[in-house]
């Protein structure tokens, strides 16, 4: 036992040690050597989010020119398209959103949140930004593809989730199982009414009733568990607003509209540039001088 701790410690001071070694090699290489080493490594002709995560600081640089890094409009639009198609391919799960004043593309879900700016900065927590980041820098490629996303890559409403999937092959198990059962029960019958056969026809009739029975509780503890995933993937709806349009509680005012805020901006503009214009005091001035007498 203590043989096998020691060859466990052994090998996490080894990759320890090849980990420094390999960081130490890349800073002895030059930019060239060090962007040949990762073009061999990594290919970018099928370049994902996994490759990003993988690739160090370094490789990073060495690989890609910051001055060609798309940014503005057109990289939130980019990283729109391509988180809807990671979402309705269900490998994100949050709510997209794209909020002005200032530009800026939202992710959230009842996990974190993400808020990417045009300039390509990302603010936010949890398993969004996690997800969001090998985007936003893939996105920020010129020669990435974006793929389209389809027209309904949103979160489903709760409403519109079904129970289970796999009704079909439920369906074929319940009749496997309901032959097998009657099988049984016949080959059991007839072991009863049966002479020397009798034992072999009811250990036959036995096994088919045990089979019968395994493949309902299968079934039956199959649709069990897609009802509660169902259930689950609900809740999470839920959590997040879909079909209510709200919003989780944690989201810091920058993920969050502040249409209200500006509208009320312009109101007390506006009262003041009627008061200008007629002389008369604006109600909030008015409110403040007579809270001060």
């Amino acid at each position: 036992m203590s043989d096998a701790r020691t060859d466990s410690g052994e090998d996490t001071v080894e990759s320890a040690i090849r980990r420094v070694d390999e960081a130490e090699s890349n800073d002895s290489l030059s930019t060239e050597e060090l962007r040949a080493q990762v073009e061999a490594e990594y290919d970018f002709d099928d370049f994902t989010p996994s490759d990003m995560a993988r690739m160090s600081p370094e490789e990073w640089d060495a690989v890609f020119d910051p001055d060609s890094w798309i940014t503005g409009d057109e990289l939130l639009e980019r990283l729109e398209a391509d988180l809807k198609s990671r979402v309705a391919s269900r490998d994100v799960f949050a709510r997209i959103e794209r909020l002005d004043t200032p530009d800026r593309l939202v992710a959230y879900s009842d996990e974190g949140y993400a808020v990417v700016y045009a300039d390509g900065s990302i603010e936010g927590e949890g398993t969004v930004l996690r997800d969001v980041k090998p985007s936003v820098a893939l996105c920020s490629m010129d020669d990435y593809t974006v793929t389209e996303p389809p027209e309904d890559a949103e979160l489903p409403e709760p409403t519109t989730v079904p129970e289970g999937s796999g009704e079909f092959g439920n369906l074929m198990m319940q009749l496997i199982a309901g032959a097998m059962f009657l099988s049984g029960l016949i080959l059991a019958g007839g072991a009863a009414l049966s002479g020397g056969l009798g034992i072999i026809s009811g250990t036959i009739g036995l096994l088919f009733l045990a089979g019968g029975f395994l493949l309902f509780f299968t079934v039956a503890n199959a649709r069990l568990s897609d009802r509660f995933r169902a259930e689950e993937y609900r809740n999470r709806l839920r959590a997040v607003g879909v079909g209510e349009d709200e919003r989780p509680e944690f989201l810091p005012e920058s993920a969050r509209e502040t249409t209200s805020l500006e509208a009320d901006s312009e109101t007390d503009d506006d009262a003041t540039g009627d008061a200008a214009h007629t002389g008369e005091q604006p109600a909030s001035e008015a409110a403040e001088t007579e809270s001060s007498e």
